[in-house]
């Protein structure tokens, strides 16, 4: 069902698979503003799930209101039509599995920072009244020092018997809490569940649980108690109550964030920054580039363990490492920023051509004009400045008002009034144009 490459996909032109799981295929695309995102298209037997694909629209509509430096947002979803599609944050780094398995255990400050990351993102998700349903370390991003929660609320609303087919069990055994197992709704309880095996696996290097085939590590997580040696002594006994087999007995993510505060030691550096791999994990196909990371989880049992999941593994295309994707504020201040740099061009060309014009004729008129023009930039400018805001939108202003008036003096001296007069009919002849056309 894969969209080849270079192909749009509403507004969205994409750019090369990433990776693929239970629910659709994951691929790199830029959004209509030039960033890129994580485009997921949800497979053909799931787009058939009409009651499925009704949940998700209804789950993707609270998805959108988590926020947060630790979880990769949602930011679009196309959920009609034959190729329905979710839209994240694109988030580049190395998943948690990928990390232990090739570098060893996590441990001292970095690991104190893991805990606290991924803490605070589930208090956000759940913040939200969303369940992540499918936490674990394939879906955990180390980048730029913190880690980054992605596919949360996606396995839960999709959880319906024709989009996991029969009997299968959606998710990883050795992290789906032990009444998900047995039938029962997955709630935030759950998830906890989940980050305490996230957070084992990271500090020992070994499953909680134990490996092997899907059905073992299950009756595990039910019945036998985790595998907890070699965790750090301020984290076993938090572990211990996330792995409580009673829902009700383990605390939520804010109390075990404020928790974590109190029991953690001191940090003193940042987790190092994730070092990209030379190439995608086997199975699917090896992603080219340099560039390209692991974002599929490491263990064996994992990766034929039920349904699993639809993950994202990251590759930035180029030959530089890009950086991370924006936040969604940090996006709609640079579409600001843009928007800023065209309004003032475009008015100082306008006013530029209005004032030349009159010159001669109307020299009051074009006096006016362009004094008009500077105050409006110095009183933008003046704002922007004792505002605390981006200290360039004052050097678009000045830059502004000084070329208008350049140009002013250029087109006075050089151009005839008539000349004027219909390059300035030009001008707001195109404009309107412009502004009709789109």
């Amino acid at each position: 069902m894969g969209a080849p490459d270079g192909e749009r996909l509403g507004p969205y032109h994409l750019l090369s698979t990433l990776g693929a799981g239970g629910f659709g295929e994951v691929h790199l695309a830029l959004d209509p503003e030039g960033h890129t995102v994580a485009v997921k298209i949800l497979h053909p037997h799931v787009a058939a799930d009409r009651t499925a694909l009704a949940r998700l629209a209804r789950e993707v509509e609270t998805m959108r209101r988590v926020q947060g430096p630790y979880v990769a947002e949602v930011l679009d979803a196309s959920l009609e039509g034959a190729r329905p599609y979710l839209v994240t944050r694109y988030v580049q780094g190395r998943p948690l599995s990928a990390v232990v398995a090739g570098d060893g255990p996590v441990g001292g400050d970095d690991l104190v920072r893991l805990a606290r990351g991924l803490a605070e993102a589930l208090a956000a998700v759940h913040a939200a009244g969303v369940v992540h349903r499918d936490l674990k370390p394939a879906n955990v991003i180390l980048t730029d020092g913190e880690p980054v929660v992605i596919d949360f609320g996606i396995a839960c609303a999709l959880d319906s018997a024709s989009v996991t087919v029969s009997g299968a069990i959606l998710g990883t055994p050795g992290y789906l809490a032990p009444e998900v197992l047995e039938g029962a709704d997955s709630g935030a309880e759950a998830d906890l569940f989940s980050l305490g095996a996230t957070l084992a696996y990271a500090s020992t290097g070994r499953h909680p649980y134990g490996t092997g085939p899907p059905s073992a590590v299950g009756y595990r997580v039910v019945h036998h108690a985790p595998d907890l040696e070699g965790v750090p002594g301020w984290l076993e006994p938090l572990l211990q109550e996330c792995l409580r087999r009673d829902p009700a007995a383990r605390p939520s993510a804010a109390e075990l964030l404020d928790r974590l505060g109190a029991a953690g030691p001191a940090v003193h550096t940042a987790i190092p920054r994730a070092r990209p791999s030379t190439a995608a994990t086997g199975g699917r196909g090896a992603v080219r580039g340099q560039e390209a990371t692991h974002l599929q989880d490491a263990a064996p049992h994992e990766a034929g363990g039920g349904v699993q999941e639809l993950t994202t593994r990251q590759w930035r295309p180029g030959r530089r490492p890009a950086p991370g994707r924006l936040s969604a504020e940090e996006a709609r201040e640079r579409r600001r920023a843009v928007l800023h740099r065209r309004w003032i061009v475009g008015t100082g060309l306008l006013v530029s051509l209005m004032a030349a014009a009159a010159r001669e004729p109307l020299p009051e008129v074009s006096l006016l004009l362009l004094t008009s023009y500077g105050l409006v930039t110095l009183v933008d400018g003046g704002i922007a400045l004792f505002g605390r805001r981006d200290r360039s939108r004052v050097v678009v202003d000045l830059a502004g008002a000084a070329g208008a008036i350049a140009l002013w003096a250029v087109l006075g001296t050089f151009f005839s009034t008539l000349t004027l007069a219909l390059a300035l009919g030009t001008v707001v002849f195109v404009l309107v144009a412009i502004l009709m056309a789109s």
